[in-house]
């Protein structure tokens, strides 16, 4: 498919599952993330905390995120640490997010030991004390036994939880790569390692689980799937930009002419409304003494109200009352924000 200039894992998608155990849909959405690595963490936490609060879902129990991460990246990439940061704060908690890092124990041609200063590339979670489970990827059984106890950990106590996936690229950094330029010795060793399909399949068979023509069987069935949807996306004509959305707004355009503007202007009577209640104490201010310099503030703006005039911090306060009058959830989050930088945004009600 041509047009879109970028890796398609890059871009946001997302489709709805029955899971036939509860026989509910289940909607999974991929986050569509740049090339700088570990960027789309605080974005995946920010939509998973949105999805919950409008979901009222207030511990975790009906969203939750995956997060997805490289063992270079996951080291050497601050904002893994920022976000790890955010898990247990009351205002940003997502409940617990589920880490796992496929590690292929290379950062595109740099050796861990040029790439970082501690043991394992997951001891940045150790800050929250999560359990990191360290499991070997040619183990296919060993890695869903991990998942599996990954997933009740987040269904009981509702904290990150992190599992180490340690594994290789077979081929280089892009499966086309030539490795043995940077790294010979691995590359050696690996290339003498059976595959992991291989690797299972003839410990399924030696057990007795499967025979060779069930695993066969299974391949090729595998494969004409594979071959169908390549030869299936050769038919496409032109991009459905709708398949690369990973948040739909289903009922956004219903029943409006998608290309007229609304009206979002606000009458003045309102106006001055919201900047007479932004510029009055509390309706219990007799209950507790209100700091002089506060009051200041608020006899400052209530002269602007009266003068018809604005500033950034009074027209601000109308913005937000505005869309809070509409029944609009307006959410502010900084270390700062209750205040503003400025004591602008002192806000009483």
């Amino acid at each position: 498919m041509q047009g879109s200039g970028d890796v398609k894992y890059h871009l946001g998608t997302y489709i709805e599952r029955l899971n036939r155990v509860t026989n509910k849909n289940i909607r999974l959405a991929v986050c569509a993330n740049p090339s700088h690595l570990e960027a789309v963490d605080p974005v995946v936490q920010g939509k998973t905390r949105a999805e919950q609060f409008y979901r009222g879902d207030n511990e975790g129990k009906k969203v939750m995120s995956i997060l997805l991460h490289g063992d270079a990246a996951f080291a050497g990439q601050g904002v893994v640490f920022e976000t790890m940061h955010l898990s247990d704060l009351p205002a940003y908690t997502t409940h617990g997010t589920v880490h796992i890092v496929v590690n292929n124990q290379i950062g595109f041609t740099t050796d861990p030991r040029h790439s970082r200063s501690s043991a394992y590339c997951t001891d940045v979670a150790r800050v929250v004390n999560a359990p990191i489970f360290h499991v070997n990827g040619d183990n296919p059984e060993a890695v869903m036994h991990v998942c599996n106890v990954a997933a009740e950990w987040r269904a009981t106590f509702h904290k990150d939880v992190v599992i180490d996936i340690v594994s290789y690229r077979r081929n280089g950094h892009n499966e086309v790569d030539e490795p043995m330029f940077t790294q010979p010795l691995m590359y050696q060793k690996i290339r003498k390692t059976k595959p992991v399909l291989e690797k299972y399949a003839d410990q399924l068979i030696t057990e007795g689980v499967v025979t060779a023509e069930e695993v066969k069987d299974v391949r090729e069935k595998y494969e004409k799937i594979c071959e169908d949807a390549y030869n299936q996306a050769k038919q496409e004509t032109h991009i459905k930009y709708k398949d690369w959305l990973d948040s739909p707004w289903s009922g956004f355009f219903e029943g409006k002419d998608p290309l007229k503007m609304s009206p979002t202007g606000v009458v003045e009577e309102t106006l001055v409304h919201i900047g007479r209640r932004f510029s009055s104490p509390p309706p219990n201010a007799a209950e507790f003494e209100i700091h002089k310099g506060l009051l200041r503030i608020l006899k400052s703006r209530m002269e602007m109200v009266d003068n018809r005039t604005v500033d950034w911090a009074l027209a601000e306060a109308m913005a937000f009352g505005s869309l809070l009058k509409e029944g609009i959830h307006v959410r502010l989050s900084g270390e700062d924000v209750e205040r503003g930088t400025f004591s602008h945004r002192l806000v009483t009600n």
